[in-house]
């Protein structure tokens, strides 16, 4: 009897367990899909994933910036910033 009662409860938490882990990915890819679109039109330029979405490995160039000092202020050791 104690070992169909443990069957029992094992048959029935291996079924909830299945079922619970089923639903979120209904949610999941329905939030992938929402957030795809804005991102296409934010970063045309962008590499993007097979799913859509900016390929976050490659940075943006920036333009090359004067030095500055901790405080924000141009570093006058530097040829550019002694005008």
């Amino acid at each position: 009897m104690r070992k169909l009662m443990f069957a029992i409860m094992a048959l029935v938490g291996f079924t909830l367990t299945s079922s619970a882990q089923q639903a979120p990915k209904k949610a999941d890819k329905a939030a992938k899909e929402t957030k795809a679109p804005a991102a296409k039109k934010e970063e045309a330029k962008a590499p993007l994933k097979k799913d859509g979405t900016p390929d976050k490995r490659f940075k943006k160039k920036e333009e090359a910036k004067t030095p500055l000092k901790k405080d924000g202020t141009p570093d006058k050791r530097y040829k550019e910033n002694k005008k």
